[in-house]
């Protein structure tokens, strides 16, 4: 069996920590890396999870603040519980956002 070489950078901290849970589960890095790429030919899909709590841009606290700003001054936009009315919503020329602006009664 031929084989192709697959070279990517990763940080030195990420390769060591990927090396010794590998050597933990008693098996080398590449063959988990082949693992994962098998399975991500199988399935079309990337399993990961996010194991830690991501901090807020500033942007986004800032637009978060907005938000509730505007909810109490009810300036809100529409909220629907399916997607045709969603969708007609859309397609209404008549339609507007909560800006400022009228919304759509």
């Amino acid at each position: 069996m031929s084989y192709a070489v697959i070279s990517t950078k990763v940080d030195p901290q990420t390769k060591k920590k990927a090396i010794q849970i590998a050597r933990e589960l008693g098996m080398p890095l590449n063959v988990v890396i082949k693992k994962f790429l098998l399975h991500f030919i199988e399935t079309k899909t990337t399993d990961f999870k996010a194991e830690f709590e991501e901090e807020p841009s500033e942007y986004m606290i800032e637009m978060l603040k907005k938000s509730e700003e505007d909810v109490k001054a009810g300036r809100v936009s529409p909220s629907f519980t399916n997607a045709k009315d969603a969708i007609d919503w859309l397609d209404d020329p008549k339609a507007a956002y909560a800006n400022g602006d009228k919304v759509r009664d």
